[in-house]
């Protein structure tokens, strides 16, 4: 612990004091992201810092998306001066709220309760059946959209708030720090789109700065606006805010571009029903790999995310594809501090020697394609909908689920086909495997975790992943191969139906944590969990 720890006062019982608080954040790695602005001229420095500090906005109105009294709350905190008041702000910084995420969401702080699985997108004290049916019902188009909040009308009837009204001062600052931006850029592509996603701050029309988005293709590279649906646990409607800003890296852009041209192919072979394949994709599929310069709201809590892949309104991903973003220092960082201990604890020694870095980024890279592939709009009994809707709370889950495995799938297809390096074929699966137990130390509350969980279930039970005598776990690539194949059958099969009984059944099976698997998380106990990086660079452009 550090020093001047031990004698704090105690916290209350069942609480964590600031020693064990210090343990826990103990578990994030600390790294510093540096980002190399030597090629860019002192204006697109300045488009940078403006982008910062439209983040750093959107950072507190995610506070508010995860609970309402997250702010109030951690005003408190900051008024406390004592090692536990530090700690405790520490940690709900890194948490986004006084729910530990790699904890179940326990809290660590008293008198908060659980943590609200709907966040604060809906009215406090009213039930999830009150809510699906009035989601279902005249006002659906509205109050089932990405960008608004149910709230409660003085007469007590539910009402549909917008989000440019629920957070008006916020987004109205960050749509001026965008368009002071726009002043600065020659990039028109660039200036075009943070013109267009300043309206959308204050209109919630977000479709034509997504398309903008799509066109990108500069040396800046930034996401920010209201887009994954997580925290809204109850029905996955919700997009809460948050932002990347990246600097492209070019030379790693241009050479992964030839997985886009790929996707077809790959969709074509998926191994469901033809009718549930999609004949054309959107027309775009960029892929870029930044360096991450800044994060901030649901792209900087518990966590780190590594790529991503946006947008994900269906409508527009279905007219034009979607995008995918390489967080190339991220992944570094995590592999370095995080994958390469993990491998030596839980894998083999002839396997994990084989653990190297080009098949982890290229999987993540996978992992990113695939999301756009595969079922999305949907039609059952009828009724045209989408995957997400109809499975509801589950639908993250096994939406992270098929990326991963269907990821490998596609890699394996690659790699049969000639395209990737054959070095890749020893290397690929104990990468996975890895990676595997890295993700599932996320907590099974976390959707990236019980879709890990469910694939370990899986290829354990199909014996393509064993148990060794000494503890230690192996992957047999050609079983697994066939079992990764049978799994991509069986979660692309459930979103094309829409089955949320069969989605359901098929988690209850198989995301389950067996004692050889919790045994290896327990000699983890010493290991990272993940990074906790620190944006030196952003730091320097604007300041603390």
């Amino acid at each position: 612990a550090p020093a001047g720890l031990a004698a704090a006062p105690a916290a209350p019982r069942g609480f964590p004091g600031p020693i064990e608080l210090a343990r826990r954040e103990a578990r994030y790695a600390p790294v510093d992201l540096a980002v190399d602005l030597r090629g860019l001229p002192p204006a697109e420095r300045e488009v940078l810092a403006r982008l910062v500090e439209a983040s750093r906005i959107l950072d507190a109105v995610y506070l508010r998306q995860v609970w309402a009294g997250n702010v109030p709350l951690l005003l408190a905190l900051l008024a406390d001066r004592s090692p536990l008041g530090r700690a405790r702000v520490a940690y709900f910084l890194r948490n986004k709220g006084p729910w530990d995420r790699l904890a179940g969401d326990a809290p660590f702080v008293p008198g908060v309760g659980e943590k609200p699985a709907s966040g604060d997108f809906y009215p406090a004290g009213a039930s999830r059946a009150e809510l699906a049916a009035f989601l279902a019902g005249p006002e659906r188009e509205r109050a089932a959209g990405f960008f608004s909040v149910l709230r409660r009308a003085p007469g007590g009837e539910l009402v549909v708030v917008p989000y440019a009204l629920a957070y008006q001062g916020e987004l109205a600052a960050a749509a001026a720090a965008l368009r002071r931006g726009a002043l600065l850029t020659a990039d028109p592509a660039l200036r075009t789109f943070l013109e267009a996603r300043a309206s959308a701050f204050l209109t919630d029309s977000y479709r034509d700065s997504d398309v903008a988005w799509m066109k990108l293709d500069g040396p800046i590279e930034p996401t920010i606006g209201p887009y994954e649906v997580y925290e809204d646990g109850w029905f996955n409607l919700k997009a809460a805010f948050e932002a990347f800003i990246g600097v492209r890296v070019d030379a790693e852009t241009a050479r992964l571009a030839r997985f886009a041209a790929e996707l077809q192919g790959i969709e074509d072979a998926l191994p469901i029903d033809p009718a549930l394949r999609n004949p054309h994709l959107g027309g775009l599929a960029p892929i870029r790999v930044v360096d991450e310069l800044y994060a901030a709201g649901d792209a900087d809590r518990g966590v780190t995310t590594a790529a991503y892949d946006l947008p994900n309104d269906e409508a527009v991903v279905e007219a034009m594809g979607s995008k995918r973003v390489m967080l190339r220092n991220v992944q570094r960082a995590k592999f370095e501090k995080v994958l390469l201990p993990v491998a030596a604890v839980a894998l083999a020694p002839a396997q994990r020697r084989l653990v190297a870095f080009e098949p982890f980024f290229t999987h993540v890279l996978m992992h990113e394609l695939v999301h756009g592939l595969g079922p999305h709009a949907i039609t059952v009994g009828g009724v045209r909908t989408t995957v997400r809707a109809r499975l509801g709370d589950l639908y993250s889950t096994l939406e992270e689920a098929k990326a991963d495995v269907g990821g490998l799938f596609a890699l394996q297809r690659l790699l049969d086909q000639g395209k990737l390096d054959p070095a890749m074929a020893r290397t690929l699966y104990p990468t996975y495997l890895a990676s595997a137990f890295r993700s599932i130390r996320f907590g099974l509350t976390e959707a990236h975790a019980r879709g890990t969980a469910l694939q370990l279930g899986w290829l354990l039970d199909a014996g393509a992943v064993k148990v060794r005598r000494d503890g230690t776990f192996s992957i047999d690539p050609p079983a697994a191969a066939r079992a990764i194949a049978g799994l991509t059958h069986e979660i692309m099969t459930i979103q094309g139906h829409g089955d949320r009984a069969a989605a359901q059944a098929l988690l209850d099976r198989h995301a389950v944590l067996g004692p050889e698997v919790r045994r290896v998380l327990d000699r983890l106990v010493a290991v990272p969990v993940d990074i906790a990086p620190r944006f030196v660079t952003a730091e320097q452009l604007v300041g603390r």
